[in-house]
């Protein structure tokens, strides 16, 4: 599991002033990258020529998120099959607890040099159970 806090600025906003719906997926990748950097080494995959790929992500909004607000967006692994696996992440108001959104993130394997999906091998699957 990890956690990233992302603080709302103006530049997240839409007309309404909250949030808008697109920014949420940036708040999201950014707490991915933070989980994977904070978890793996980027160099080992690049050695082993294998790269994750973002196939489907759906997200429920609760909440509106408002200028000046500090979010807690966790990440966690939910599921590791075949082929694919999951990333469950919950976004938190930090001061009150409260669901902003929550999104599962279904992510590949692929081999870079041929772009193509592979089935995650134990070392893959040893690796991403490093974020649950």
């Amino acid at each position: 599991m990890s956690d990233t806090k992302i603080k709302v600025r103006g530049y997240h906003l839409d007309l309404y002033g909250h949030v808008n719906n697109a920014r949420y997926l940036e708040f999201l990748e950014e707490a991915r990258w933070a989980m994977i950097e904070e978890k793996i080494d980027l160099g080992e995959l690049k050695k082993r020529g294998i790269g994750m790929v973002v196939v489907n992500i759906n997200i429920d909004y609760k909440l509106p998120a408002n200028l000046g607000d500090l979010l807690r967006v966790t990440s966690t692994i939910d599921r590791i099959g075949a082929k694919s696996a999951t990333v469950k992440q919950l976004i938190t108001s930090e001061v009150s607890g409260q669901l902003i959104a929550s999104a599962q993130v279904t992510f590949v394997i692929i081999d870079i040099a041929t772009q193509k999906v592979i089935a995650i091998d134990d070392d893959t699957r040893d690796l991403l159970q490093k974020f649950s």
